[in-house]
């Protein structure tokens, strides 16, 4: 997994930047290419997007920037490719009020956001976002990550994931959860 990358923007089209490092043109998709000056460097957080048909970056000005997308893309029915619009046209600040407030008028205006996706949006991230633009973590994250590396599916894990202790340590905390699923 890459964290970020620096290089010289060469090139810029309506959703994505070629970001040149040691002489090897990165395709990165970007919320708001217009965003990167041509022939400077810059650093771009990265997140690699990996499918079985599909291979792509995705970048991003800013870590807050990034984690927004991430915590978006965690979202039941939004994927990457919805995602990065929101980032393009709202600000992250903007799109963290409309999720605390409940404003689904304010998500349906983002592409291929419908109200369906906006309930979900709003019910999956309310709470676990602060106003400053940074994401809080989830004391579960690393128990969740565990799990799925353990070939768990969320389907499997969402009934107990409360049930676990997070004050334990995450050895103790999965040992717990894997006793509940178990069951």
């Amino acid at each position: 997994m890459y964290a970020y990358i620096k290089g010289i923007v060469t090139e810029q089209t309506s959703n994505q930047i070629i970001l040149e490092t040691n002489q090897i043109g990165y395709e990165i998709n970007v919320p708001n290419p217009y965003a990167y000056e041509e022939n400077k460097e810059v650093k771009v957080y990265l997140y690699e997007h990996i499918r079985e048909d599909e291979h792509t970056l995705y970048g991003f000005k800013s870590i807050e920037e990034k984690e927004l997308f991430l915590k978006l893309i965690d979202v039941k029915g939004l994927g990457p490719k919805m995602a990065i619009p929101m980032l393009a046209t709202g600000s992250i600040n903007g799109i963290i009020d409309a999720i605390e407030r409940e404003n689904i008028l304010y998500l349906k205006k983002f592409p291929k956001i419908g109200e369906k996706v906006a309930k979900q949006i709003i019910l999956d991230l309310k709470g676990k976002l602060n106003t400053t633009g940074v994401v809080e973590d989830n004391p579960k994250e690393e128990l969740i990550e565990v799990l799925k590396g353990l070939g768990y599916k969320e389907k499997d894990y969402k009934g107990i994931i409360n049930k676990v202790d997070s004050s334990l340590e995450v050895e103790e905390q999965v040992k717990e959860a894997l006793k509940l699923l178990l069951r």
